[in-house]
């Protein structure tokens, strides 16, 4: 079901500030920037192994993402695995009760599917699940 973490969400304000942390300080390497979530949010990708640390910063304040940081400020957000089925994995959450924010999945510009399960669910952590583009 889990194939392995594809990425550890970290919400913050700005970008480029953040990047000063983590490519200056911690000496990782920005692979790219783009814009997820119809706009709503940039995103800032830096591969670790074979996952990624995400820096997820709101465009919009009265996003989900916006609204988090306004009340927890900034952190950890949430933590993604990569699913084979996502369809078969939200069913099998489902069966078990987990509360999903998303009962079918969105895909973003790059094609990937994906879902989210309330942190209620989950001990208190947002998880992701993200299903890629067959073939990729």
């Amino acid at each position: 079901m889990i194939a392995r973490i594809d990425h550890i969400g970290i919400a913050i304000q700005n970008i480029n500030d953040a990047l000063k942390f983590f490519e200056d300080a911690l000496g990782m390497k920005l692979d790219h920037i783009a814009s997820e979530e119809g706009g709503r949010t940039k995103v800032a990708f830096m591969p670790v192994g074979s996952s990624d640390v995400e820096l997820v910063e709101p465009q919009d304040a009265e996003s989900g993402l916006g609204k988090f940081l306004a009340k927890r400020g900034e952190g950890v957000h949430h933590i993604c695995f990569e699913v084979d089925d996502i369809n078969a994995a939200l069913a099998r959450l489902k069966e078990h009760g987990a509360q999903l924010i998303d009962e079918t999945p969105r895909t973003n510009a790059s094609g990937m599917q994906y879902a989210f399960i309330h942190p209620k669910s989950a001990h208190g952590v947002l998880i992701e699940l993200y299903q890629r583009p067959n073939g990729k």
